[in-house]
């Protein structure tokens, strides 16, 4: 038996007011369509696959209007450019239906991106912070401006050749986690250390090892970043293989391990020791 739409109760909820006036549904011919890479998702192998899907069982029961907005240079796609290339490359559209909504200014159009995907499990916490450092906001800037100023460099997609350079990372969540933890200076004093020693690509494990040397009360003043720094630099990925063997053999997490073995090798250059890394 159908059911109809009827409105639910909500407790201690306030309706949204609704700027601007009223969407405006118009057909139109979806190549006049516009993306902005800004803060838009460049074409993937997966991209590519729902694209061919759509076109191969094209199907209006199952169509969704892009979401677009009207700017200067023409109606540009918040939501749907999947949708909109699909539409563009079957051989029988012609034109398509999209929703024109308001949002004038680069920073509304970022934001009602975010607001499109945030809960799509297909849109990657990079991918959600580029869009957030191009509707402007304000925790997005400051992670921006730490990596900009520290020298890493925060990529929007893994290298296609899976090779990083020096600086590079993805590290999204421990990026964010160090610098709620450490603010924006002590972040960044993190992330040069790490980011001198050419560390490819930068991880959570670098992060969290140079944060508990610099800052943990337990290691505090025990060593100097440039000693930190010259230790990864000459262990090259010897530390990161000498604190996988350390962490399996005390069953501790890997960057407490890297921390063991940073250490232990700043010990070792002071005293002109041979002991070993690994413990």
């Amino acid at each position: 038996m159908l059911r109809r739409v009827v409105p639910v109760r909500l407790v201690d909820v306030a309706s949204g007011k609704a700027p601007g006036s009223n969407p405006e549904f118009r057909w139109v011919d979806p190549c006049d369509l516009l993306i902005d890479p800004i803060y838009q998702r460049e074409l993937s192998r997966r991209s590519m696959d729902l694209i061919e899907k759509i076109v191969r069982n094209w199907d209006w029961s199952k169509f969704k209007p892009p979401v677009v907005a009207a700017t200067q240079d023409g109606l540009e796609v918040i939501d749907g450019q999947h949708t909109a290339i699909a539409a563009a490359t079957h051989d029988e559209i012609e034109e398509i239906p999209v929703m024109i909504v308001q949002a004038p200014s680069l920073e509304d159009r970022a934001r009602a991106f975010v607001g499109h995907n945030k809960d799509r499990i297909t849109l990657s916490q990079i991918q959600i912070h580029y869009a957030n450092v191009a509707a402007g906001d304000e925790s997005a800037m400051t992670i921006q401006q730490v990596c900009e100023r520290s020298g890493v460099k925060l990529l929007k997609y893994p290298p296609g050749n899976g090779e990083f350079k020096p600086g590079e990372s993805l590290a999204i969540a421990a990026l964010k986690a160090l610098i709620n933890r450490r603010y924006a200076l002590g972040a960044r004093k993190v992330l040069s250390v790490i980011v001198q020693a050419k560390c490819a690509p930068v991880r959570s494990d670098h992060m969290k090892a140079v944060e508990a040397l610099l800052y943990d009360p337990e290691h505090k003043g025990e060593v100097t970043p440039d000693e930190i720094t010259s230790v990864l630099l000459n262990l090259g990925v010897k530390a990161e293989v000498n604190a996988r063997l350390y962490a399996a053999q005390k069953a501790i997490p890997q960057w407490r391990a890297l921390v063991y073995v940073i250490a232990k090798e700043v010990e070792r250059g002071r005293t002109g020791t041979n002991s070993s890394p690994r413990g």
